[in-house]
C-alpha cells in the first residue's frame, strides 16, 4: 500500500487530489473508511473556479452535461422580485454555478481516479495513526472487515488529511481548531419542482427568515429554510413543506421528498494546515457554513494548489518554503470564505418589518447598479 502520496479520506476533495496527482505521474493511495458512497449529502453547488480545476482532471464536461447550470439568481420578498443577478460575466468557460448532488460528483471523480490507477482507492480502510521521521511518513491502517486484513501500514513521502471536519488524525497531530458557533439553524429538503423558476436560484427574504431554493437534475428543487431554533428530531418533510408555504406561498409536495436534513452552523479554521510531512485539506483544514456552498469548492482549490508543491517535493526540492506559502494562502482563502458565509447568514436572519424593508431596499438598490451587481456575482461565485 506504499505510494508517493497517501490520502486519508475518499470524499470529493481526496478524490480530486488523487486524480490530479496521478495525472502528474505521482502514485497515490486513498484510504476511505466507507464501503459505499453516501447518497445523503448536502453539497450541490460547484462554482466556476472549481469547475476550471475539475476540467483539468477531465471530469467537468461530463458533470456539466448532467448537472443544472444556474445562470442567474433572484431575490424575492413578499411575492415581489426585488433584485436579479446574472453570472454571464463571472467566467469565460463556466458562466454559471453547477448544481449536482455530491454523490454524483464523487462518482465522476472516482471513475477518473480508477481509470488512471485501478488500485489507487482502498475502501473499508481507516487511517488510525501517523509516524513522521522527517523523511517519510508512515500510517497505520485498520482495514476492517472489508479489506484483506487488519493491522497494515503504508509509507509515503507526504500524507494528506482529507477526512472531514471531525478529523481524528488532525487532533492526534495536535493541530488546534479555532471554532465559532452561530445562532443559525436550517431545515433542508429536496422535492419535485412544482415552480416556474426553471434553472434559477431564488432567495426569499421574508420576515421570519430566509428561504433558499435551488434547482437540481431530474426536475428536483432543493428548499432550505432558516430556523430560529434547532429542528427537533420529529421534524419531517411535511413540516418543511409547511414552512416553505407559510413564508413563500409555494407548497412543495411532501410525497415527493427525496432528502431531508437539519443542521446547525459552526465554523472552524485549523491553526496549522502543515504538520511535518502531513497536509490538511478540505473540511479537515477549514469548516465553513454550508450557506453559500463554499466548503467543497474551497477544498478543491486547496488541492489544486497543493499539486505543484507535492510534485516539487517528490522531485527532490525542499518543500518547506512552498508549503509555508501554501499554508498562508489557503488560510487567507478560508478566512475570506468564512466572512462571506457570515454575510450570507446575516442577510437571511429574521427582522422586524421596518428593518426588513430597509434591508430589502438595500438589496434592490445594489442589484440595480451594474458594477455592484457584477461585483456581488463574482463574490457569490468565489471569483
Amino acid at each position: 500500500m506504499d505510494a508517493d502520496v497517501l490520502i486519508a479520506g475518499g470524499g470529493p476533495v481526496g478524490l480530486y487530489l488523487a486524480a490530479a496527482l496521478l495525472q502528474e505521474g505521482v502514485s497515490v493511495r486513498v484510504f476511505e473508511q466507507r464501503q459505499q458512497r453516501n447518497r445523503h449529502t448536502r453539497a450541490i453547488g460547484i462554482h466556476p473556479p472549481a469547475l476550471e480545476a475539475l476540467a483539468a482532471v477531465r471530469v467537468a464536461s461530463a458533470m456539466v452535461q448532467e448537472g443544472v447550470r444556474i445562470r442567474s439568481g433572484m431575490a424575492v420578498s413578499r411575492g415581489k422580485t426585488v433584485g436579479t443577478m446574472a453570472f454571464d460575466d463571472v467566467s469565460r468557460d463556466f458562466p454559471f454555478v453547477l448544481a449536482l448532488p455530491q454523490y454524483r460528483t464523487e462518482q465522476f471523480l472516482e471513475e477518473r481516479v480508477l481509470a488512471l490507477d485501478p488500485g489507487a482507492i482502498v475502501r473499508g480502510a481507516k487511517v488510525t495513526g501517523v509516524s513522521d521521521d522527517a523523511g517519510t511518513v508512515t500510517v497505520a491502517v485498520d482495514a476492517g472487515a472489508g479489506a484483506t486484513g487488519p493491522g497494515r501500514s503504508a509509507t509515503g513521502a507526504l500524507l494528506v488529511l482529507a477526512d472531514g471536519a471531525r478529523s481524528r488524525l488532525r487532533d492526534a497531530l495536535g493541530v488546534p481548531m479555532v471554532r465559532k458557533t452561530y445562532p443559525d439553524h436550517y431545515l433542508m429538503g429536496d422535492f419535485d419542482d412544482g415552480t416556474d423558476y426553471g434553472d434559477k436560484a431564488v432567495l426569499f427574504l421574508e420576515p421570519d427568515g430566509i428561504v433558499e431554493s435551488f434547482p437540481l437534475p431530474g426536475g428536483v428543487r432543493r428548499w432550505v429554510v432558516r430556523l430560529c431554533a434547532p429542528a427537533g428530531p420529529a421534524a419531517g418533510c411535511g413540516d418543511l413543506a409547511e414552512l416553505v408555504h407559510r413564508r413563500t406561498g409555494i407548497r412543495p409536495d411532501p410525497a415527493t421528498n427525496s432528502m431531508l436534513s437539519a443542521f446547525n452552523v459552526q465554523s472552524g479554521i485549523a491553526q496549522r494546515t502543515v504538520a511535518g510531512r502531513t497536509v490538511l485539506l478540505g473540511d479537515a483544514a477549514h469548516e465553513i457554513s454550508p450557506i453559500g456552498g463554499q466548503g467543497m469548492n474551497l477544498g478543491w482549490l486547496g488541492a489544486r494548489d497543493l499539486v505543484p508543491v507535492a510534485c516539487a517535493a517528490l522531485a527532490g526540492e525542499d518543500p518547506g518554503t512552498q508549503l509555508r506559502h501554501f499554508e498562508q494562502s489557503r488560510r487567507r482563502a478560508a478566512v475570506l470564505a468564512r466572512r462571506q458565509a457570515e454575510i450570507n447568514m446575516m442577510l437571511g436572519r429574521p427582522l422586524p418589518g421596518p428593518l426588513l424593508r430597509m434591508r430589502t431596499a438595500g438589496v434592490a438598490a445594489a442589484a440595480a447598479i451594474p458594477a455592484v451587481n457584477q461585483w456581488a456575482a463574482r463574490r457569490f461565485t468565489m471569483n
